[in-house]
């Protein structure tokens, strides 16, 4: 079985000067937020043997912020193609992990992340909400009953938890 989680970065800022979309930083709202993902996801247990992630600022500062709350770092191997990546290019980076991986963590942006989730999960209610908003901070876990990742298909996963920040704590919502 193969567990793929996606999480969208948390809220960035637009105040702060930033030279060009990549470097945007997160706000306080989102520093919050990614801090109170990462407590859910130690309550939880939830662990990876694998972490993907966009290299983008909002993302790198996300993890950060999630490290804080997780009670540890998450080893990372950066990608370039997951910056604002299309959702065919999503799908063959899962598609191409590393089948001794059972447990692959993918961190990026939207719309990517949202198409994704609704692409791979089978119809559900967990499935409609994210149809209707993924928001920023927003976390994922889909199960898929293949043995490798190049065998996950649409619409075969199974939607475990869609977790958003303003579930979390107060002040984390309204969703973006």
């Amino acid at each position: 079985m193969k567990t793929l989680t996606l999480l969208r970065h948390a809220k960035s800022g637009w105040d702060a000067p930033a030279a060009r979309d990549f470097d945007r930083s997160l706000n306080a709202r989102g520093r919050k937020a990614a801090r109170a993902m990462g407590r859910e996801m130690r309550r939880l247990g939830l662990g990876f043997d694998q972490v993907l992630a966009s290299p983008a600022a909002r993302v790198t500062e996300t993890l950060t912020e999630l490290a804080q709350g997780y009670g540890h770092a998450v080893d990372t191997s950066f990608d370039d193609t997951i910056y604002l990546a299309p959702v065919e290019a999503l799908l063959a980076l899962v598609r191409s992990a590393d089948d001794a991986d059972d447990r692959l963590l993918l961190v990026g942006h939207n719309p990517g992340m949202e198409q994704l989730a609704l692409l791979l999960s089978a119809e559900g209610p967990l499935r409609d909400e994210i149809a209707v908003k993924y928001p920023t901070g927003a976390l994922t876990e889909i199960g898929f009953e293949a043995a490798r990742w190049h065998d996950i298909a649409p619409g075969e996963g199974r939607l475990a938890r869609f977790i958003r920040p303003r579930e979390l704590a107060e002040g984390l919502g309204p969703d973006d």
